[in-house]
């Protein structure tokens, strides 16, 4: 089966082009590195929660968006090997994260069903 990173994330609502257009071009990299594909998701109903939700994960401000983002690997070992070949590519040493990387949850997933 895939293996998953996925990723939630509270990017500044002004900078939704902005992000996009840096999601593309980190996608596009990480497609070259081994990835199966991305997807990108602008929150649109996203309810605040009192004890857990994505708002509260992410510390989002009033004037941000909640984002989630996957991307697909063959494998656990293409993913691990693919993040190191994107890492150390120099197209990403001047990549700059139109939110606050500080604030994003990540982690990868092993899939174990799928319908």
């Amino acid at each position: 089966m895939h293996y998953i990173d996925g990723f939630v994330a509270a990017v500044p609502t002004h900078k939704r082009q902005e992000y996009l257009e840096h999601a593309r071009q980190a996608d596009t990299l990480l497609k070259e590195c081994g990835a199966l594909g991305a997807v990108e998701c602008w929150g649109d109903d996203v309810p605040d929660g009192k004890l857990t939700s994505f708002p509260l994960a992410v510390q989002r401000k009033p004037d941000e968006t909640v984002v989630l983002s996957w991307i697909t690997w063959p494998s656990r070992a293409v993913r691990d090997a693919g993040m190191k070949k994107f890492m150390a590519d120099p197209r990403t040493q001047n990549m700059q994260m139109p939110f606050d990387g500080k604030r994003m949850i990540y982690g990868g997933f092993e899939v174990i069903y799928t319908l």
